[in-house]
C-alpha cells in the first residue's frame, strides 16, 4: 500500500510504501477510489510543518508551557529529544475517502466485501477504519460525489447544533470548502442565507447556490449585510466557517444576530469576545465538534457501540448517511466545487497547488493501481543486509512512541540485528523500520514467528496482548522481550508461564530468555544504589513517591480490558524496582486508594501500595495521579542504618550520613532504557538472566493482586 505524510520538521509531502494493514475485529478492510483533500484542515497542517521551529512556537504558546515544565522536571536535554521526537513522527493526512470493501473484520454487521463505502480513512490506497466511521454509498452517487461526504457533515453537525427552521435567516461566515457546502444545506433547508468571503469567486458558486453574498475585501460591511439580509431584525443564527485568527468574526456575528440568536464555530477563529454583545442580546455560542456525536469517543470510534437512535438521532455515521441522501435526491451538488483531480502517486504536486493557491477547493486525488500490488504485507527496507544467526536478530512487535522514541534506540545503541517490524497499520513500521536500519517492514506477525532467522522478539503493543503475544513467541523458539506488564490478569500470567515452562524444557544451555522491560533497575544511580545497600545487613525501609500525572479517563490506558488500568501498566516498574532494591522476596501485601468522590472518575491510580519482604524490610509506593506537572515525577528513598539514600527524578543522587558515598548527578536523566536493552542481549549469550524469571513472575503477579485489592476496595 501507499499513503501520503507530512513531515512536521521539513515540511515535506511524501507518498510513502508500506505493508498493507491487517482486518481486525470491529473493522473494514477498504481499497480506495478517490479522495478528496480538505484544503482547510490540510493546508493548515502542511504549512504549520513547513513553518520554522520559532513559528512553530508561536504557533502554540500551550504546548511551550508544557515543555518548559518538562525541562524544570527532567531537564533540558530530556525536554529537547522528546519534542524532537514528537516532530519527526510524519503525520498522516487526509479523512475524505471513498473506496470498495475487501476484508470485513468479526463483529460487523451491514458491511460486505464489494460494498462502496465513504469513510473518514486517510489518504492512502489501502485503509483500516471501524465501522462506525463508515457508510454505505447509494449507486446514484458517484464516487468523486461520495468524496465530499466527510466535509459535508462536518458543515452539517454545525447546522444541527444552530437548529434553523424553514424561513430563517442565517449567515455563513467563510465561504471555502465547508462554508460552500453548508450554504447549500442551510437552503435546503428553506432558509435565507449570507455567505460572507474575501474571494469573489468563492461568493460566485454562493450565489449559484442560492444565497445572497458580501464581501469585505471590497468594502461590503458584514453587519450591514446581516441586517439588510434579516429585514432589519438581525439574523437568526450565524455559522462561522473560516480559517482566521482574527476575532472579527465572532464580534460581527454577535452585532448582526437577533436577541436569543445563535452563533456556533466550525472553524478556527479569535475568541476574544465582547461580553456586551452577548449579553444584550443573551446570545447563544457553541463550537462544533467535527462530525456529529461519537467523535472522539473510543467506546464509539473504536468499539464500535453506537449510540441509540432514539436517544441520540444524528451521530457521525448518521450524518454520513444524511449527506449520502442529499446527494441522491440531488439537493446537494458538489460538481462546481471540483477544481482539481490528480493521481494518487502526485499527491505532492496536489499539496504544492494547495499551498501556492488558496483559492482552490475540492482537490480530487484518484487511485488506479492494481489491487493486487496494494494487498502485499511484507516490505523489503534493506535487503542486502547480512546477519550473524550466533547473536540475537531481532523481530519488533509495535512501533509506537515508546517503541520508537526509546526501546528501537536503545536496542540499536546495544548492536541489535535488526530483521523485522511489525505493526497493525504498517505505516509506522516503514517509518522507523527505515531509521533504525530493520531488513523489512511488516503487517503480518505470524511470519514473523515462523522465521527462523529470527531468534528473538520484542514486544510492543498494548497491553492486553502482552500475554498471548509472549506466550506465541516463546512456543515459536524465540527469546522475549516484552514492555511491561507481563500480562493485566491471572489468567494472562498462567498462559505466560506455561510457556516459558514448556520453552524452558526444549531449549538448549541457558534456556530462552524472557525479560520484561523493568529498565529502572538498570539506571546507572539505582545501580550504584544497589552497590551501596548489598553492604548493608540490617532491614530496609524504601519510599518511592510517583507523581504520575493525570491521563484521562477514556485512554486506553486506563481502560482494564485493553489497558489493564495504571497500577498494572504502570506501578509494576515501582513494584519491581523496590524488588530489586530490597533483594528480598515479596511476603506481604497492602493498599489503599483514594476514595470514592463525585466528579473523580479513576481512584485507583491515586493510591498507596505497602509491600513486606522476607528479610523484614519493608516499602511504601505512592503511586500520585493527582498532583502538578511541575513538581519531580520520581523520589526513591532508603532509609536503613541510621543512613539515607534519595534520588530524585533519575538525575540527583544524595546520600545522606552515607560512609564513603556524597552524591551521583547526571546532566541527562537517565532512567536505564540502554542498559535494560543491552542486559537482555547479553543475557541471550552467555545463558544468564538479566532479571531472574522469579522475580519477573513474582512482580507480575503481586501487581495483579494490588490491583484487585484496590479496586475491591
Amino acid at each position: 500500500m501507499k499513503q501520503v505524510l507530512q513531515d512536521m520538521v521539513n515540511g515535506e509531502t511524501i507518498v510513502a510504501e508500506a505493508p498493507s494493514p491487517q482486518v481486525s475485529s470491529g473493522t473494514l478492510l477498504i481499497n480506495t477510489s478517490v479522495t478528496l483533500i480538505s484544503a482547510g484542515t490540510e493546508r493548515m497542517l502542511v504549512d504549520f510543518g513547513k513553518a520554522s521551529y520559532l513559528q512553530k512556537v508561536r504557533q502554540q504558546p500551550e504546548k511551550v508551557k508544557m515543555v518548559l515544565e518538562k525541562v524544570k522536571t527532567d531537564g533540558l536535554i530530556s525536554a529537547y529529544e522528546a519534542v524532537r521526537s514528537k516532530l519527526s513522527q510524519p503525520l498522516p493526512l487526509g479523512y475524505c475517502n471513498v473506496g470498495v470493501v475487501t476484508k470485513v473484520g468479526s463483529d460487523i454487521q451491514g458491511f460486505k466485501i464489494g460494498d462502496r463505502v465513504v469513510s473518514n480513512g486517510p489518504h492512502a490506497d489501502v485503509v483500516k477504519v471501524p465501522k462506525n466511521l463508515c457508510a454505505f454509498i447509494p449507486d446514484t452517487v458517484d464516487d468523486e460525489s461520495a468524496a465530499f461526504v466527510v466535509v459535508a457533515s462536518i458543515g452539517l453537525q454545525g447546522i444541527r447544533l444552530a437548529q434553523p427552521t424553514l424561513g430563517e435567516a442565517f449567515v455563513v461566515t467563510g465561504s471555502g470548502l465547508i462554508g460552500l457546502l453548508t450554504v447549500q444545506l442551510l437552503c435546503a433547508q428553506g432558509c435565507r442565507v449570507l455567505a460572507i468571503d474575501i474571494d469573489e469567486s468563492k461568493l460566485a458558486l454562493a450565489r449559484q447556490f442560492g444565497a445572497q453574498t458580501c464581501n469585505p475585501g471590497i468594502g461590503e460591511d458584514p453587519v450591514v449585510a446581516g441586517m439588510e439580509l434579516s429585514r432589519g431584525k438581525g439574523v437568526d443564527g450565524v455559522i462561522i466557517t473560516a480559517s482566521t485568527q482574527s476575532n472579527d468574526p465572532v464580534i460581527q456575528a454577535a452585532r448582526m444576530c437577533r436577541k436569543r440568536g445563535r452563533i456556533v464555530l466550525v472553524g478556527v477563529t479569535g475568541l476574544e469576545l465582547n461580553r456586551a454583545d452577548f449579553y444584550e442580546k443573551e446570545l447563544s455560542f457553541q463550537v462544533s465538534c467535527s462530525y456529529g456525536p461519537g467523535r472522539y469517543d473510543p467506546d464509539y470510534e473504536y468499539k464500535g457501540l453506537d449510540y441509540p437512535l432514539g436517544f441520540v438521532r444524528w451521530t457521525e455515521q448518521r450524518n454520513f448517511e444524511a449527506v449520502l441522501d442529499m446527494l441522491a435526491s440531488g439537493r446537494l451538488d458538489v460538481k462546481p466545487l471540483i477544481t482539481h483531480r490528480f493521481a494518487f502517486e502526485d499527491a505532492a504536486k496536489a499539496y504544492e497547488l494547495l499551498t501556492m493557491d488558496k483559492a482552490n477547493l475540492g482537490i480530487l486525488l484518484q487511485y488506479t493501481s492494481p489491487v493486487s500490488q496494494r494487498m502485499v504485507r511484507q516490505l523489503s527496507l534493506k535487503p542486502d543486509i547480512k546477519f550473524d544467526p550466533q547473536r540475537p536478530v531481532l523481530g519488533f512487535i509495535g512501533a509506537g512512541n515508546y517503541a520508537s522514541r526509546m526501546l528501537i534506540p536503545a536496542f540499536k545503541n546495544a548492536g541489535a540485528q535488526f530483521h523485522t517490524i511489525v505493526t497493525a497499520g504498517g505505516i509506522n513500521g516503514v517509518i522507523h523500520g527505515e531509521r533504525s536500519g530493520f531488513a523489512e517492514a511488516s503487517t503480518d506477525m505470524a511470519t514473523l514467528l515462523a522465521n527462523q532467522l529470527i531468534n528473538t522478539v520484542v514486544i510492543v503493543t498494548r497491553h492486553n496482548t502482552h500475554a498471548n503475544f509472549v506466550a506465541q513467541a516463546l512456543k515459536a523458539g524465540k527469546h522475549v522481550f516484552v514492555e511491561k506488564p507481563l500480562a493485566i490478569n491471572y489468567e494472562g500470567l498462567d498462559i505466560v508461564r506455561s510457556a516459558y515452562d514448556a520453552a524452558q524444557s526444549r531449549t538448549a544451555v541457558g534456556g530462552a530468555q524472557l525479560m520484561v522491560g523493568f529498565n529502572r533497575r538498570f539506571s546507572p544511580q539505582v545501580q550504584k544504589m544497589k552497590v551501596l545497600l548489598e553492604k548493608v545487613n540490617e532491614p530496609k525501609s524504601i519510599i518511592m513517591t510517583i507523581n504520575a500525572g493525570t491521563i484521562p479517563a477514556n485512554h486506553w490506558t486506563q481502560d482494564l480490558v485493553i489497558g489493564g488500568g495504571r497500577i498494572i501498566g504502570e506501578a509494576c516498574h515501582f513494584i519491581d524496582l523496590m524488588r530489586f532494591l530490597a533483594g528480598s522476596p515479596i511476603v506481604s501485601i497492602q493498599a489503599r486508594r483514594i476514595g470514592d468522590q463525585p466528579g473523580i472518575g479513576i481512584t485507583e491510580d491515586k493510591a498507596s501500595i505497602t509491600l513486606g519482604f522476607e528479610d523484614g524490610s519493608f516499602g511504601t509506593i505512592l503511586y500520585l495521579a493527582n498532583g502538578a506537572a511541575s513538581f519531580p515525577k520520581e523520589r526513591i528513598e532508603v532509609f536503613t542504618a541510621g543512613s539515607v539514600l534519595q534520588l530524585d527524578n533519575f538525575r540527583k543522587l544524595k546520600g545522606y550520613r552515607w560512609r564513603g558515598f556524597n552524591k551521583m548527578n547526571l546532566w541527562k536523566q537517565d532512567k536505564g532504557q540502554r542498559a535494560c536493552a543491552a542486559a537482555f542481549l547479553q543475557a541471550i549469550e552467555t545463558g544468564t538472566p538479566a532479571i531472574p524469571a522469579d522475580e519477573i513472575f513474582e512482580v507480575a503477579r503481586v501487581t495483579i493482586e494490588v490491583s484487585e485489592l484496590l479496586r475491591s476496595q
